[in-house]
């Protein structure tokens, strides 16, 4: 897979895209991932990617020149199976869009930074817009980061466990049931016997238990 970000201030992706899992995985080459300033791309000897808003709203909004140009260039260079704009009011990031993403070959994705970007660039160079939640940061920076982040650890061999992303929450439209690990006994605290049992079909049974109870305790809208 390969992940071309266009981004304003491309130093915002320079830790979360290196470590962890995300940068073991471009090290092993089971990802590529290249962050583009646009700047590069800007207007003027300033370098100008943004200007004021027709209308006369507050706030400046990027222009279209640039972004059409880096796009045009990098698609020249490959074929991608999307362009994607990080904007609050796209669709609302989940397990499913992640998992069909992570399918693609190539994708861009777009970071908006001030006001937004000219609507013309979303009517006519995006092929799908992706929001991370029902707020609005300063940039699609980070949407971008965790976007790449939730398709790169379902890749194989991107996840030392290649079994271990199958039992994320949201994977079978339930919440994860508790995990515990050593020691069996802390303070008090008691790991429930059934995970020391050693037997596997009443450990999944007891497991499917928990996803079902805490689904419906914490986040009962997944189970309509």
């Amino acid at each position: 897979m390969r992940i071309d970000i266009i981004s304003v201030v491309p130093e915002l992706l320079d830790s979360p895209l290196s470590h962890s899992i995300v940068g073991r995985a471009r090290r092993k080459g089971l990802v590529e991932i290249e962050v583009h300033n646009l700047r590069e791309y800007g207007l003027g000897p300033r370098r100008n990617v943004d200007d004021y808003s027709y209308g006369g709203d507050a706030g400046m909004v990027m222009m279209v020149e640039p972004v059409f140009n880096i796009i045009r260039d990098l698609k020249a260079q490959r074929e991608y199976d999307e362009v994607i704009y990080m904007s609050p009011d796209g669709e609302i990031l989940d397990q499913a869009i992640s998992n069909e993403l992570s399918l693609k070959k190539n994708i861009i994705i777009l970071c908006g930074h001030y006001k937004g970007i000219d609507h013309r660039i979303r009517e006519h160079l995006v092929t799908r817009e992706i929001s991370i939640g029902n707020y609005v940061v300063s940039g699609g920076e980070i949407p971008a980061a965790i976007l790449a982040d939730s398709l790169v650890r379902l890749i194989p061999g991107a996840l030392t466990d290649e079994t271990s992303a199958l039992s994320d929450s949201f994977q079978d439209g339930l919440l994860s049931a508790p995990v515990y690990t050593r020691p069996a006994e802390f303070n008090g605290w008691k790991v429930p016997e059934v995970l020391l049992s050693g037997n596997p079909k009443l450990i999944q049974a007891w497991q499917d238990e928990q996803a079902l109870e805490r689904t419906r305790a914490l986040r009962p809208e997944l189970l309509k």
